[in-house]
């Protein structure tokens, strides 16, 4: 448990330090984003805009993640226990593209289709059964969505769409 501790405080302070514009804490053996991260990195939330929290063991992700880190482009959730999103994801102005792949969603996330600069949602290989088509097929800049392996019912592709549907 140390070394894991050591080694997320490592790549936050070698972002800190770098000035980086991204996060990678993947295959750290994280359950949460810590709070202590919010504290370290208060200092450059504005200049990140990927971060990776890929192969953890989140179960879920608060509010307080999306108000502080306003300006993502990419987050990269793949490969953890998520079985929601919270609200305040619909406030991501800037993000382009979000990996929900190898998680625990029964349901696709409502509030991704509030997201209007989202380009590629990804949510490969999770438990979802119906896709909102009606409502992601409003989302303006929307180019790819990856459901495969998820067992979908055959409507729930059917309806006319102008991105690419990875089924």
């Amino acid at each position: 448990m140390a070394q894991a501790v050591a080694n997320v405080a490592r790549r936050i302070n070698s972002t800190v330090e770098e000035q980086r514009d991204s996060l990678d804490l993947s295959d750290c053996g994280l359950v949460s984003f810590p709070d202590g991260v919010f504290r370290m990195i208060r200092s450059c939330t504005d200049n990140i805009q990927k971060i990776s929290l890929a192969n953890n063991q989140i179960k879920a992700l608060s509010n307080k993640f999306f108000l502080t880190f306003t300006q993502l482009r990419e987050v990269n959730l793949q490969g953890n226990v998520l079985t929601t999103l919270p609200e305040a994801i619909a406030n991501m102005q800037h993000l382009i593209s979000i990996d929900l792949s190898r998680n625990k969603l029964r349901v696709f996330p409502e509030h991704l289709m509030d997201v209007s600069s989202l380009q590629h949602i990804s949510v490969e290989g999770n438990q979802i059964t119906e896709l909102p088509m009606e409502k992601l097929c409003l989302m303006p800049a929307l180019k790819s969505l990856d459901v495969r392996s998820n067992p979908l019912t055959p409507e729930a592709t059917s309806f006319p769409h102008h991105f690419t549907l990875l089924t």
